[in-house]
């Protein structure tokens, strides 16, 4: 059964063909039903026009052209000409390359040979001038089609591409987000479970108090996991019932560090207070990340030195290397780079003699 793309090509070849033989049948010039012949042939090869688009309307054309030897004169039907309309309205459509123009130059040629030797025909060369200019417009019609047509799919790969780039920032935003969120939690949980476990004997009571910051870290996990969700998911970029944390938390940020066994010596110069606020949250994120790291691979004493002014914030995050080990992603300096890179600031880590350091700069515009 003919497909969709079948019918979009045929509708208007059989209609030129309806209204060709209607108008053949009531002017019925000599030869007439030779003429309708030709205008179904013409109609045949104009339905599978987009497949052979240079050969087809080309021999389309010039079987019409052949009707005053064969069948009647062209001087008196005007269907022809909406044929003629079609076919070179093709050439320029659907050839990207000069083939269209030589196509149009063998109708030119063609109708040029038609005129001057249709036999009881006077011609002069202002016909050809008059065949010249008619067959201008429809080629024209098609290349500006043509055009018009490029550049749409330009612009609908455009869109895609811009898309499927926001769509994978979008994902790497939450991924790191959700990384920071439950990676810190979980580690910290899990230094706090192991040491709890070295605890159960020896100190129950201690054991106890360690095991209830377990779940409260827990359930702080889950509450900001739950926050983020309600951010990603808000229709109209809506923060939540909670506020996302910012360097005014930092304080209860080092706290919670500091209850799971982590030794923070904290040091903040500056106001912190009137940070814009994607540098507050991503700055907030980048310490949790970094002390993170520390709890994990330190040996449960970090420095943290957050300095404002001169324009930028400076952040550095310094530790010994412990031989305790926590199994993790990787992801937590990449995502701490990629914070600092759209941010556009600048990330330095550094190893040597058993201390690890990174030291953030972030451009930060006055108030």
């Amino acid at each position: 059964m003919p497909n969709k793309a079948f019918w979009r090509d045929a509708w208007l070849p059989a209609l030129l063909f309806l209204v060709g033989a209607i108008e053949l049948a009531t002017l019925q010039p000599t030869r007439w039903g030779v003429g309708i012949a030709l205008e179904g042939l013409a109609s045949v090869l104009l339905v599978f026009r987009r497949r052979h688009p240079f050969l087809l309307p080309t021999l389309a054309t010039l079987a019409l052209l052949t009707s005053p030897w064969i069948g009647p004169s062209l001087q008196d039907p005007s269907t022809p000409i909406a044929y003629w309309a079609l076919s070179i309205f093709t050439l320029g459509r659907h050839l990207a390359d000069l083939r269209g123009l030589v196509g149009l130059a063998l109708i030119l040629a063609m109708a040029a040979v038609q005129v001057y030797t249709e036999p009881g025909r006077d011609a002069t060369w202002t016909e050809m001038v008059f065949i010249t200019v008619l067959a201008a417009p429809p080629y024209i019609l098609g290349r500006l089609v043509r055009k018009l047509a490029e550049q749409g799919e330009q612009l609908r790969e455009q869109q895609e591409l811009v898309r499927s780039r926001a769509v994978r920032a979008e994902r790497d935003r939450i991924a790191r987000e959700l990384h920071d969120v439950i990676a810190h939690s979980v580690s910290a949980m899990v230094v706090q479970a192991a040491a709890a476990r070295d605890l159960v004997r020896a100190d129950p009571a201690q054991t106890e108090r360690m095991l209830d910051q377990v779940a409260g870290t827990g359930r702080r996990a889950l509450a900001e996991t739950a926050n983020l969700l309600h951010v990603i998911r808000a229709d109209e970029d809506e923060l939540g019932l909670t506020p996302l944390p910012g360097l005014a938390n930092l304080e209860t940020l080092v706290d919670g560090f500091r209850a799971s066994g982590l030794d923070v010596d904290l040091q903040v110069h500056g106001g912190l207070d009137d940070l814009p606020g994607g540098v507050d949250i991503s700055a907030y994120r980048i310490v949790q990340e970094a002390l993170t790291n520390a709890q994990r691979y330190g040996d449960s004493a970090a420095m943290l030195h957050v300095v404002r002014g001169n324009g930028a914030l400076k952040i550095q995050v310094a530790n010994r290397l412990g031989h305790r080990s926590v199994e993790g992603g990787g992801l937590g300096l990449v995502g701490i780079a990629e914070r600092v890179s759209l941010l556009g600031g600048t990330m330095k880590r550094d190893e040597r003699d058993g201390r690890f350091t990174v030291d953030i700069y972030l451009p930060v515009e006055s108030p």
